[in-house]
This record gives C-alpha cells, structure tokens and sequence, in this order.
C-alpha cells in the first residue's frame, strides 16, 4: 500500500465513521492501525528472509523446483516415456547421469517431469482447502451461535478422519487419477484452516477497526472480506508452506501404495515405488526421488518456520 493510498484510507474511513456517530472520535491514527500492523508484518517478513539464511535458501530452492517444473519439457535431457529394454536398471552413465529404470527410461528426464505432478498436486489441494477453510472459518468466526457451532462440529469430524485413509477409499471408489487425490486431499484439509481463521476472526472483530466499520453499517461480507481477511493473510502464508509439504507427502505415500499416480505418468512417490525392487542393483532409482522429496519438503518447512518466527516472535525458541 503506498503512502499516497494509506494517506487516503485514514482521511475517508475517519470521515465516514465521524459522520455517523457524533460521539465517536475515530482520527487518522486510528485509522493507521487497521493497516499498520499489516504492512509491519510484511516488513518482518522481509527482514526475517534477510537475517534467516536457512529460510532464504529454502524460498530459493522452491523456486528452482518450480522453474524445473514449469521448463521441465524444454529442458529435459531424454524423452522420460521412451522404452529402452536392452539399457534397463543400468546406472548412472554419460548419457544418462541417474541411469535408467526397469524399462530402461531416463531417471533424471522421469525425476524432472515428476516434479510437475508432486508440485501440483501439493499446490492444487492446497489451494483448494484453504479456500474452503478460510471462507467457513470466517463465517463461523463471525456469525457465531448455531453457524459457528455446525461448522466447527463437521470441521471435527474431517480432522478426526485419517487422510490417507480416506483418500484410499475414494480412489478405490470412484477410480485412481490425480483428480481422485484432488477431491480427497481437499475434503478432508479444509478443516485445520478453518479453525485456525475462526479464531483469528474471533479476535479481530473485537478490535477497533471492526467495531467502527460495524457502527456505521458497513456489510457484514465487505467488512469480513475488506477487514477481517487481509489481516489473517500473514498467518495464510504460514499455513500454506504447512500444507503443501503435507499434501506432497500424502501424495507420495498413496503412489507408493500404488492408489495415487497411475503411469504412464509419473510423481516421485511412484518412481520410488516402482524402483524399490532395484534397490541393490540401481539404488539410485530409488534414491534420487526420494531425497528430491526430502528437500522439497524440507525448504517448505524451513521457509514455514521462518515465516511463524517472523510473524509471531513469541513463537521463536
């Protein structure tokens, strides 16, 4: 937000709440602390990425990851779905820098375009869920008395559901694609978002700001969407490199049982499935997808904690 757009916001919001109740004197300063604590959060975040050299690695590895995702087809070594039988399980060669799996396909070819599908199906129920989330947990948060009792109570049930476990059942139900571990994912993630925006949501509606946008008349939704959200975002944030990781493990574990990635595509999960019968003759089959997990799950996770110490500083050991 410029100076020129904050300047603006305090002049109007403290003119229209003036206006509308006599007795309450709402100042531009008043004003400035809807936004402040904001802009001081994002300040801190960027201050945490300067300091924290662990963080600021982990938020560069998850951009390469997701540049070798994106480019993966351009800049592939070898075609990752051509059979090579003579050349299968070889290891690591000049032409083929992680060898070749049991139907003689580049590893490394296969390991970069595993990477679009373990990217988006952690992003993509991740996305989905928090949607979900963050629209109930403000309702119920807001709303309050039967509203918020109904969510909370199906937000209970979801979290008490094992995900995995119901992922399984749904594959095996309606069928074992990637669209499948959307649904799964999504349904039951929700939950954890919601309750932590409720509670958010229970503690900023009591703040100034609120009560002000309240007296005047202002529309609950505009005052939930305008007010309320933008200050749950930094928190959003933390919560969304939590989830992620998670929904790549989820993924990783139901290929590996042979319920999530189906071929001829392939996510890193499967690769480590598939190989795992080679493990002594071409152990890096197995080896490189899985530490291409450990990492990605771990700059998502560094970057995470990095960003709830600088958010919350209570937090921080």
């Amino acid at each position: 937000m410029t100076n020129f757009e904050k300047d603006q916001y305090q002049r109007d919001l403290a003119a229209r709440i003036n206006a509308a109740d006599g007795n309450y004197q709402y100042t531009e300063d008043n004003a400035l602390a809807e936004i402040s604590e904001l802009d001081t959060t994002w300040q801190r975040i960027k201050n945490m990425l300067k300091s924290n050299k662990v963080a600021m690695v982990s938020l560069i590895v998850i951009i390469a990851i997701i540049l070798i995702a994106v480019f993966a087809p351009l800049i592939i070594p070898c075609d990752p779905y051509e059979i090579d039988l003579p050349n299968r399980i070889k290891g690591p060669t000049a032409e083929h820098l992680l060898g070749t799996d049991e139907f003689g396909r580049d590893i490394l070819s296969r390991l970069m375009m595993g990477s679009r599908v373990s990217l988006v199906v952690g992003l993509v129920p991740t996305i989905i869920s928090m949607g979900i989330g963050i629209v109930l947990g403000l309702v119920a948060g807001f709303s309050g008395g039967k509203v918020d009792f109904i969510i909370m109570r199906l937000a209970d049930v979801c979290l008490a559901f094992p995900s995995i476990l119901f992922a399984m059942l749904v594959s095996y139900t309606i069928g074992q694609n990637l669209l499948t571990i959307f649904v799964a994912l999504s349904i039951i993630s929700w939950a954890g978002t919601a309750r932590i925006v409720r509670a958010q949501t229970l503690q900023l509606k009591e703040k100034e700001f609120v009560e002000a946008a309240i007296s005047i008349g202002v529309k609950k939704r505009t005052i939930i969407f305008k007010h309320i959200l933008p200050n749950c975002v930094p928190h959003l944030i933390v919560l969304f490199t939590m989830h992620v990781p998670s929904n790549i493990l989820s993924e990783s574990s139901l290929s590996f049982l042979g319920v999530g990635a189906q071929p001829p595509s392939t996510s890193w999960g499967l690769m480590v499935f598939k190989m795992k019968e080679f493990l002594a003759s071409q152990p890096v089959g197995t080896l490189a997808p899985g530490i291409a997990l450990l990492i990605m799950v771990l700059a998502f996770n560094f970057l995470g904690d990095g960003l709830r110490d600088a958010i919350d500083p209570t937090l921080k050991d």
